[in-house]
């Protein structure tokens, strides 16, 4: 039976303890049959938020604001939760004025991290709608939706000899863990941190940077600021001198790069001119460059489920179906993490990255990384 509303609300007041919650939803899979169409989990979440039997969700436990416009948080996520690799990431999903909004980000804490909890370190982007809301709102107590770790950003699970970790502005992150989780295995091989941040007051994790090569004789922080003359180690914008300063070797390392487009144009250049590349590792969370369309936008999207129709504007198909009050599933917008693949039922696109044309009926595709060339029909 479902819940009136005066009922939801008394059933929210009465809140059990957590841990009674966690013990009971693992015995409640059996009921979910019973509980169609919505699913189990959307009646278990009037009791208590955190109580799921599949969905995997995440209560913040502490929040923290290490420079001015970044925030971390640190998640305690449900019995589902299975863990990740230093460099992996999850989507975060977080309801704002009525809609669900998912974001990738890179947990910063150790994978040997003892409470099992998540580090996650956001900056506020000035354009960011879930980074400026969590900027400003979050707190403990706050429930977000979680995904389980994925992503081929991650350490060999043989470590090699020397690593190199260069890093700038919110990319930080992953590499933040690579490095943390080297620490906890008492690695002994060499390695080099080399961070790019406007300033020495925009560097998330100073102070632990510091400490942490302080404490470790082999790891080397290196520190490079693009738009503060004094203090630091390098200065100005990536320049091969600097990769020599820091790591000569690194040639003869394991390169984990992650940062602004910039940052990860030139060393990844770099490493092209020196034919490095097969030791070279990346992770981009930067928008997808777009391909210019050749010719006028013509035609119709039609989302035949929704049975709705719209003039194609030339943008995404995410963009569009969101332009005609649809709300499918996404997660990065960037076609890093696929939640908005559907099928395309007829019609030609073009993807924005590569400028790959697809014609093919009845195939998948990225919605947020492909728009219509001419009419187009998705099953959405």
């Amino acid at each position: 039976m479902l819940l009136q509303a005066p009922e939801r609300k008394a059933a929210r007041r009465r809140l059990l303890p957590l841990g009674t919650v966690e013990a009971l939803a693992s015995k409640l899979g059996a009921l979910e049959a019973l509980a169609t169409p919505h699913g189990v989990d959307r009646y278990l979440e009037l009791v208590h938020p955190m109580l799921t039997v599949r969905e995997l969700r995440a209560v913040v436990t502490d929040v923290q604001r290490g420079t001015a416009d970044s925030i971390t948080l640190t998640l305690r996520p449900t019995r589902q939760w299975k863990g990740f690799e230093a460099g992996q990431f999850v989507q975060l999903s977080v309801d704002i004025d009525g809609v669900r909004r998912t974001r990738c980000y890179s947990p910063a804490c150790s994978q040997y991290r003892k409470d099992g909890h998540i580090e996650l370190t956001i900056k506020a982007h000035p354009e960011g709608l879930v980074s400026q809301y969590l900027h400003a709102h979050a707190k403990p107590g706050l429930v977000l939706g979680l995904t389980q770790a994925d992503g081929v950003f991650r350490l060999p699970a043989r470590r090699p000899e020397k690593i190199v970790l260069i890093s700038g502005g919110s990319g930080i992150t992953p590499v933040m863990s690579m490095l943390r989780t080297l620490c906890d295995e008492g690695y002994r091989g060499d390695v080099v941190f080399l961070h790019y941040a406007f300033t020495e007051a925009h560097v998330a994790y100073l102070r632990e940077l510091r400490d942490l090569a302080a404490a470790h004789d082999n790891v080397r922080l290196v520190l490079a600021y693009t738009e503060q003359e004094v203090g630091g180690d390098l200065h100005g914008l990536f320049h091969k001198k600097h990769l020599t300063a820091a790591a000569p070797w690194h040639a003869e390392a394991e390169t984990f790069l992650c940062g602004p487009p910039g940052l990860m144009k030139a060393v990844s250049a770099h490493y092209v001119a020196h034919r490095l590349t097969d030791v070279l590792h990346t992770e981009d969370f930067a928008p997808a460059p777009v391909v210019p369309l050749d010719g006028a936008v013509t035609g119709a999207v039609s989302f035949a489920r929704s049975d709705i129709s719209a003039p194609n504007t030339g943008d995404t198909l995410l963009e569009q179906a969101e332009a005609a009050g649809l709300t499918p599933e996404h997660g990065c917008r960037m076609g890093i993490c696929f939640s908005c693949t559907q099928i395309k039922t007829s019609g030609c696109t073009q993807n924005i990255r590569t400028g790959e044309i697809n014609s093919d009926p009845d195939t998948e595709l990225q919605l947020c990384i492909n728009r219509p060339v001419g009419d187009v029909a998705i099953n959405i």
